[in-house]
């Protein structure tokens, strides 16, 4: 099983000045270390239920941008781009530049996004949850168009695109991978079989897990598609409160097909906390 690091508190000490410095520190321990992704979250506020609205969050892709600049293997990505944050044909040309500048490590995460009021913060419209899935199912349509050799138009319900040209293409052949991010059986998971490479399950143990795969299995048989051809991760807890019990849990996990675990870094020395997973977890991890 790899390993991955999300990346989701920036209330750190030094202040902004600090803050560059930390996350590339982190990014370049994590990468050291082992890891096979570093993630960021996709917010305008910080999320009150880690902190406070108030308190620092950083945009999601110019601080992927400049990670790619900090690092040379690991994968790169949001957890996860919320579709109304973005049109889709300029979400398209945003993961196809990181994915040009990092050397081909760009993945798309996406979802239906759910913080309303970051939204009504800085007046950006929030439709109703059922509009917003139709949305995102668009805007994975357009992407896999622009990511392919039709660069016609697109007429969708709520997006109209006159021409699908994405110059240069991604490095990544065909394309960069696409994560939808949720665990909603009845749309959410009908997506990943259609259009995801990977999924990122939200659940609070095996058994939960367990069931949202066999979900997703009988969509990808509804699909026509073998859901072996999809990766699937999770957020996992902190490995350094006990590593052996974190390893055994990974073990039950990694026996109902998940191959990922994300994990977030506390503070104030993200760095350090990361820089211990890659000796006391990553090569154990591995043998999963």
């Amino acid at each position: 099983m790899e390993l991955g690091i999300h990346y989701a508190n920036f209330t750190l000490p030094g202040g902004p000045e600090a803050l560059g410095p930390t996350l590339a520190a982190t990014a370049r321990a994590a990468e050291e270390g082992g890891c096979s992704i570093f993630t960021l979250m996709d917010h305008w506020f910080q999320m009150e239920g880690l902190a406070t609205s108030q308190d620092p969050m950083l945009e999601g892709y110019t601080s992927l941008g400049f990670l790619a600049g900090q690092t040379q293997t690991m994968t790169l990505a949001l957890l996860v781009t919320g579709v109304t944050y973005r049109h889709p044909g300029l979400l398209a040309k945003i993961v196809t530049t990181l994915d040009i500048l990092s050397g081909g490590r760009a993945q798309l995460g996406i979802g239906a996004a759910w913080y309303e009021r970051e939204h009504l913060g800085l007046g950006v419209p929030f439709p109703p949850i059922s509009e917003r899935f139709e949305r995102l199912e668009e805007a994975l349509q357009i992407c896999h168009q622009m990511w392919s050799d039709d660069d016609g138009p697109y007429n969708g319900t709520y997006y109209q695109l006159a021409e699908t040209i994405c110059s240069p293409r991604p490095i990544q052949k065909p394309a960069p991978k696409i994560l939808v991010g949720g665990s909603g059986e009845k749309k959410t998971l009908k997506l990943v079989a259609r259009y995801a490479d990977a999924c990122n399950i939200f659940a609070p143990d095996a058994a939960v897990v367990a069931h949202k795969l066999e979900v997703l299995a009988r969509h990808c048989e509804a699909e026509d598609r073998d859901p072996d051809t999809i990766q699937k991760t999770i957020l996992g807890p902190n490995p350094l409160d006990d590593v052996d019990s974190f390893i055994s849990t990974m073990e039950e996990y990694a026996t109902l097909g998940i191959t990922l675990v994300e994990v977030m870094p506390p503070g104030p020395d993200p760095a350090s906390w990361v820089a211990q997973l890659g000796e006391k977890v990553v090569p154990r991890l591995k043998e999963v």
